[in-house]
């Protein structure tokens, strides 16, 4: 099934890929109509976060898509269970993903007054969106489905085995959701419109081997293309990793041409005069306050938390005054919202009992989000005893040694495996108080390295 305004698979791959020929740097954008510019809602993947679209929702809100009508959601607990059927602390079955879901487009259509919606996912945000369609309703409110990296046909697909997993290709809920809706095979159903976006052979859970579910040399019976679907357009972009295939600059191209039926003006982002930033501070667990409950992600708010925000200076990561903010994070955990020098680099402090005091160093912002959200961080046990603890953290990617010009601490990261199956890279900096820098295919990131020993961690965050 094809968008009618699109153009053919083969100038769709062609177009991602070189959709960075297409950011007019400093053009003037006319803002779509209110017939291009529908609502739309982003489903992140699986243990992830609303954060994650960031730079999306800025490439549309550069192309002159109204902020309001851009709308990120965020699953209290982002992960899915062991077995979709038992009950598990801290995870979400698919039917209770979809049914958060439904709530929020349901929120969406009423603040707009749309009668449809644009869905995006990634990962498992395209499983949700899927089983909406097709069981919660979805066909009567989603005009558009783009799925990036959705493992449509499992992350492994072998008879027999963990087939109670929401990302088992042979087990019952992807079979249900893959059964043929017309005589032509279809495994997607009208009147929305469909699309996929795969990488050719990079995502690390559209492989071959098990080696990235931890059964290396083992058969998944799945392959690259994967996650596309019979009847919807599918497009593959080279080289993108599994996070890619929704937040990079070529995937946010396709997708705006899928919605739209033309290119946008730009994929670069364009600068605000001004810069409002906020977002939810959250923690680890099935109760952030409680570390006794687990270190896996959750997007509940940390309630109580110390926050400070400072402007840093970009070459070396010293504040370079007063902080911009001192808060007591309240139930919604919301911290903001706090202007701050448009570009200037910023550190983030968390400080909350049961965690590691946090310092997150992000680039400069160039424009106002309300997705700038912070997780504390807890200390592992080995690295106590270091003298500073500083991780490269790339949350809309991951880092391809093969692919990817990356520094930490002014040496190629260690212990970062061939292929993109890493997002994050530690190293344990001696030297005192100092600077520290991470880059990232152009992208620097400064900050200072705090003591561990007095309970510090550090985060160098790349923004692309």
């Amino acid at each position: 099934m094809n968008h009618p305004f699109l153009l053919p698979r083969r100038s769709l791959l062609l177009a991602a890929a070189a959709a960075a020929s297409l950011a007019l740097a400093g053009c003037a954008t006319q803002s779509p109509s209110l017939a291009e510019a529908p609502p739309i809602v982003f489903v992140h993947g699986n243990g992830d976060t609303a954060a994650l679209w960031q730079t999306t929702v800025w490439r549309f809100e550069s192309n002159g898509w109204p902020r309001e009508r851009l709308h990120a959601i965020d699953v209290p607990y982002p992960l899915a269970r062991d077995e979709d059927a038992k009950p598990q602390a801290g995870r979400t079955s698919a039917a209770e993903h979809m049914a958060y879901l439904k709530a929020e487009v349901d929120k969406v259509l009423k603040a707009t007054s749309a009668s449809q919606v644009v869905l995006v996912g990634n990962s498992r945000g395209g499983n949700a969106i899927r089983n909406y369609i097709d069981n919660g309703g979805g066909n009567k409110t989603v005009s558009h489905a783009i799925l990036g990296g959705t493992p449509n046909h499992g992350v492994w697909a072998t008879p027999g085995v963990r087939e109670g997993n929401e990302f088992s290709g042979t087990g019952p809920f992807l079979t249900a959701l893959n059964a043929p809706k017309n005589a032509a095979g279809d495994e997607v159903s009208g009147p929305v419109q469909w699309m996929t976006i795969r990488s050719d052979n990079n995502d690390k859970f559209a492989q071959p081997d098990g080696l990235w579910i931890g059964q290396k040399g083992t058969p998944t019976h799945v392959t690259a293309a994967g996650p596309e679907l019979k009847g919807a357009t599918n497009v593959v972009i080279p080289r993108i990793d599994h996070r890619e295939t929704s937040y990079s600059p070529a995937a946010f191209e396709a997708t705006y041409r899928f919605i739209t039926g033309k290119a946008p003006a730009r994929t670069n982002i364009a600068t605000e005069k001004s810069v409002v930033l906020n977002g939810k501070v959250t923690g680890l667990g099935v109760d952030s306050a409680d570390p006794k409950t687990g270190n896996f992600s959750n997007n509940l708010p940390l309630a109580g938390a110390q926050l400070e925000v400072y402007a840093t200076d970009p070459a070396t990561g010293t504040r370079t005054g007063n902080a911009l903010l001192r808060k007591t994070v309240g139930a919604d955990g919301q911290w903001g919202p706090l202007a701050v020098p448009t570009g200037s680099p910023i550190e983030f402090v968390i400080t909350a009992p049961g965690y590691a005091t946090t310092h997150i160093y992000r680039s400069g912002f160039p424009r106002s989000s309300n997705l700038i959200h912070l997780r504390a961080e807890r200390i592992a046990d080995a690295d106590k005893s270091a003298e500073s603890v500083a991780t490269m953290n790339r949350p809309r990617g991951y880092l391809d040694p093969a692919r990817d010009k990356m520094l930490l601490d002014d040496a190629p990261p260690a212990g970062v495996p061939a292929g993109a199956g890493a997002a994050t890279a530690k190293v344990k900096p001696a030297g005192g108080l100092r600077s520290i820098t991470a880059e990232f295919n152009g992208e620097r990131v400064t900050g200072q390295t705090w003591p561990a020993a007095q309970g510090h961690v550090v985060m160098l965050e790349i923004s692309q």
